[in-house]
């Protein structure tokens, strides 16, 4: 359990690393305006200093202060070890933002968007993949995308598109029409990395029935149905736990399984739809 932790942790930083890359090698530079809560933070603070007359307020602090909440909704709404990992996101974008120098790879616009939005979907699809966000939008777009069953990139795509609308209203309207398109690249990049439906049937066929029944339970409000198996190369007898699970409880089941019995055989098919009781609630 411990090795599986690390590989998260790593990819949680690798992810922050890619986002770091895509800012300060395609995004800035271009003038090509950030997405999340980053834009947000930016387009707040160039109000407050163009308009409002309120100069010093940092796109750092503006950013930290927006995280707090959503973090305090990612908590009882998404989990704790999905916020705590998030945090951990946070962490590190910060970091590589300051280690990474900001430089200009190529002069047209069109391929610092394109590129852009390519290695932050990579940085937010892998993180999302191993069950942590980049914070602010992330954690927002998968609350919405729990609540109505739509991949989670179209919450990218619609949220972020209000925030570039503005920002094109108010300052270079065609930057902001490029920034659309990193914005459509990231989403098709998130959805291509990260479990694109919502729903999924886990197929798992072990020895222990018993103790992963207990310990799914314990952790995730699920049903199981249990079926006899019967292994025909070893003539071993075994069972099969069906279940429904929504594609951000995959990282959580994935990391129960590696536990209690990590010889289990566990198949995951794409589900496109249910009939009767499926309860979409937390504990």
């Amino acid at each position: 359990m411990f090795s599986f932790e690390l590989k998260r942790i790593v990819v949680v930083i690798f992810g922050a690393i890619l986002n770091a890359f895509a800012l300060n090698l395609f995004l800035i530079e271009a003038n090509v305006y950030a997405s999340g809560f980053t834009g947000v933070a930016q387009i707040t603070a160039s109000v407050l200093r163009d308009f409002l007359g309120v100069p010093g307020v940092s796109t750092g602090m503006l950013l930290f202060l927006l995280n707090i909440p959503v973090a305090i909704l990612g908590w009882y709404k998404v989990g704790k070890g999905f916020t705590v990992y998030s945090a951990l996101s946070v962490a590190f974008t910060t970091i590589a933002l300051g280690i990474v120098p900001v430089r200009q790879l190529s002069e047209d616009i069109i391929l610092n968007a394109v590129f852009g939005g390519v290695l932050g979907g990579a940085g937010v699809g892998l993180t999302l993949k191993w069950g942590a966000s980049t914070g602010g939008l992330d954690i927002v777009a998968m609350v919405l995308s729990r609540m109505k069953d739509r991949p989670i990139g179209i919450y990218f795509l619609i949220l972020n598109s209000v925030i570039i609308a503005l920002a094109g209203i108010l300052y270079e309207p065609e930057n902001a029409l490029y920034t659309l398109l990193t914005l459509y690249v990231t989403t098709r990049v998130i959805d291509a990395i990260h479990t694109r439906h919502e729903k999924l049937t886990a197929m798992i066929i072990t020895t222990k029935a018993a103790e992963l029944e207990k310990a799914i339970h314990s952790k995730m409000v699920r049903g199981i149905t249990t079926l006899p198996a019967r292994g025909a190369f070893t003539q071993q007898d075994k069972n099969m736990l069906v279940m429904v699970i929504t594609r951000y409880e995959l990282y959580d089941l994935q990391g129960i399984i590696n536990e209690v019995d990590p010889q289990a055989f566990t198949n995951i098919v794409q589900t496109t739809g249910i009939f009767g009781f499926f309860r979409k609630d937390d504990k």
